[in-house]
C-alpha cells in the first residue's frame, strides 16, 4: 500500500497551476493483495464506535484504505488543481457481503470521468474489493474542485422531513481529529489543530467526513447486521469542533434514511440512506 505520509507531502508541499479546463482522464490505481490487520480494525472501530467482534470489518472500513489509492490519484500529475480545493459531495458503499479481518482483499480505484456545473469541476471515485475474484465491496465518491463564481451564495441546507423528537446527542471533542487520523491515517491537516486548519481558512478544526459517515453507519450496525446493502450519504455542511451534534434516523421502505444535524436538530451535517438489497 502506498504511504499516506508521503503523498501528503506532496499534496500540502508540492505545486499545482489549477485545472486546466481540460475534462480528466481515466486514471487507474491497484493493489493486488492487502492483508486486513485485527489490530488496525480495532482502532478505527473504536474511534468510529463499532463493535467490533474481533471477526467482522465494519463496512466503511475499507475506505480508509481505498483513500491511499484516491491520494494517488489525486497526485497524478494529470491531476493540474491541488486536494485543498476539493471538497467531498457525496460517498456511496455498498457491501455486497461481510468482509472478515483474516481475510485479503484486492483493491482498485479509478477516476471515472469529470462534469463541469455551476460550482466547479465535478469527478467520480469509484473504488473496488475483491476476495479472490468475489467483488464484495464497492464505494462511489464524488468530489467537487470548486470554481469560484461572482455573485452565487449558495442557501444553508435544511433538516428534512423527520421526527426529530427522539434524537441522539453526541459531543465531539477538537482532539476527534488526532483520534481518526491515527486510526485511518489521514492527516489531512484541516482536521488536526486550530493553528493548522486556520492556514487553510477555517477557524476550527473540521471534522472528518468519513468518520461523520462511519459514526453514523456504527449507530445503525444493530440494523444491518451482515445484510447486503447499499450505504449512501450526501455531506451538507461543514462541522466543526468542539461541538454537539444530533443523530436521528427513520424506518422507510427496503432500509433506513438518517441525518447528523447540529445541536439545535436544525441544519444537516450529512443526510444519507441505507438500502437493503435482500
Amino acid at each position: 500500500m502506498p504511504s499516506l505520509l508521503s503523498l501528503y507531502r506532496k499534496i500540502f508541499f508540492g505545486r499545482k497551476p489549477g485545472w486546466d479546463q481540460k475534462p480528466l482522464p481515466e486514471i487507474r490505481v491497484s493493489v493486488p493483495e492487502v492483508a486486513l490487520d485485527n489490530s488496525a480494525v480495532a482502532r478505527y472501530s473504536d474511534v468510529c464506535e463499532f463493535k467490533f467482534d474481533g471477526k467482522t470489518v465494519p463496512p466503511t472500513f475499507l475506505y480508509i484504505l481505498a483513500f491511499r489509492l484516491h491520494a494517488v490519484i489525486f497526485t497524478h500529475d494529470a491531476i493540474t488543481f491541488p486536494l485543498l480545493g476539493m471538497i467531498h459531495l457525496k460517498n456511496r458503499i455498498t457491501q455486497y457481503r461481510t468482509v472478515g479481518a483474516g481475510e485479503k482483499v484486492r483493491l482498485e480505484c479509478a477516476l471515472k470521468g469529470s462534469e463541469q456545473t455551476e460550482s466547479g469541476l465535478e469527478f467520480d471515485l469509484v473504488s473496488k474489493a475483491w476476495v479472490a475474484d468475489e467483488l464484495v465491496w464497492e464505494a462511489h465518491s464524488i468530489y467537487l474542485y470548486r470554481i469560484e463564481s461572482a455573485g452565487r451564495r449558495a442557501r444553508p441546507p435544511k433538516g428534512s422531513e423527520m421526527a426529530w423528537d427522539d434524537a441522539k446527542t453526541w459531543t465531539l471533542d477538537e482532539k476527534l481529529g488526532w483520534r481518526y487520523a491515527r486510526a485511518s491515517g489521514d492527516y489531512n491537516l484541516i482536521h488536526l489543530h486550530p493553528s493548522l486548519s486556520k492556514r487553510f481558512g477555517f477557524d476550527r478544526v473540521l471534522a472528518h467526513g468519513m468518520w461523520s459517515k462511519a459514526r453514523c453507519v456504527a449507530e445503525l450496525m444493530d440494523k444491518i447486521g451482515a445484510r447486503p446493502c447499499t450505504l449512501d450519504v450526501t455531506f451538507k455542511l461543514p462541522l466543526f469542533m468542539p461541538a454537539e451534534v444530533t443523530f436521528g434516523a427513520q424506518a422507510v421502505d427496503q432500509g433506513w434514511r438518517f441525518e447528523l444535524r447540529d445541536q439545535k436538530g436544525r441544519r444537516p451535517h450529512l443526510s444519507g440512506e441505507v438500502v437493503f438489497h435482500d
